[in-house]
């Protein structure tokens, strides 16, 4: 049985993605937390051709959620270039680690991403108690943040999980006054050569199955448009609890449903 056939196909695929590119248009987060589990374990995936199929996915659905936020002004430029010194290199250097792991690299990474996962989910939990309380606006703090980038594009080439969840977490110790739809625009445009260096790991390896991924943003681009529009009018505080709630459920599904 082909791997997709487990629920729907191509429009179970083409839903999954209006779902989750929904989310990640408001919070900024949940495309690889949600989106990778969905296809292993809901569609059947290799886990390896998840992560990679996600990642050429959030390629396009990062930059439409992107452009609506630089149309706003609401994103901080001066932070995603720092971010981006830090997250490419970090990135390339997760997909060749993950590449030493030979043909058992699927096994070994159901337990990294669910991990992952639960670690996201707390993480977001902080975030949302940190942001509770924000100062003036922040200065830039280069080398610090091109260090969180490092660490986050370490974990996306990896598993394809924290290029919006920890981003944003990370963010918010960063530059505690940043407002929040600056905090979504900025991790939104940073996510783009952050996830196009991983995807092309991916795809040089051969991780990627196109036409999971063509299906996905059917669903993802209109998603994630529509999703950042509301941003602007909504805190995304709903929304990011239900993504806590499902990063927490799927996390350990991984982690100890075999």
């Amino acid at each position: 049985m082909h791997a997709t056939s487990h629920f729907g196909g191509g429009i179970g695929l083409a839903l999954a993605g209006l779902m989750v590119g929904l989310l990640v248009g408001l919070t900024g987060a949940g495309g690889g937390a949600v989106l990778t589990p969905v296809l292993v374990l809901v569609f059947g995936l290799p886990a390896l051709a998840a992560v990679g199929s996600d990642l050429v996915a959030s390629l396009f659905m990062k930059p439409v959620g992107g452009l609506v936020h630089l149309h706003h002004r609401t994103v901080r430029l001066d932070i995603v270039k720092w971010l981006t010194i830090g997250a490419v290199p970090g990135a390339l250097g997760g997909v060749g680690l993950i590449t030493l792991t030979g043909s058992s690299a699927s096994a070994v990474l159901k337990p990294i991403l669910g991990v992952a996962l639960l670690v996201t989910a707390v993480a977001m939990l902080v975030r949302s108690r940190l942001a509770r309380s924000a100062p003036s606006a922040p200065a830039l703090r280069p080398w610090p943040t091109a260090l969180v980038g490092l660490l986050g594009g370490l974990l996306v080439g990896l598993t394809s999980v924290g290029s919006g969840s920890l981003m944003l977490v990370g963010l918010t110790l960063l530059y505690p006054g940043i407002s929040n739809a600056e905090l979504i625009g900025t991790d939104l445009v940073q996510a783009v050569p952050l996830v196009g260096a991983a995807a092309l790991g991916h795809l040089l390896m051969g991780d990627v199955r196109l036409g999971v991924a063509g299906a996905l943003m059917i669903g993802a681009l209109p998603g994630v448009f529509f999703g950042a529009r509301l941003s602007s009018y909504s805190n995304g505080r709903l929304a990011r609890g239900a993504l806590v709630a499902v990063l927490m459920a799927t996390g350990a599904r991984l982690l100890w449903v075999v």
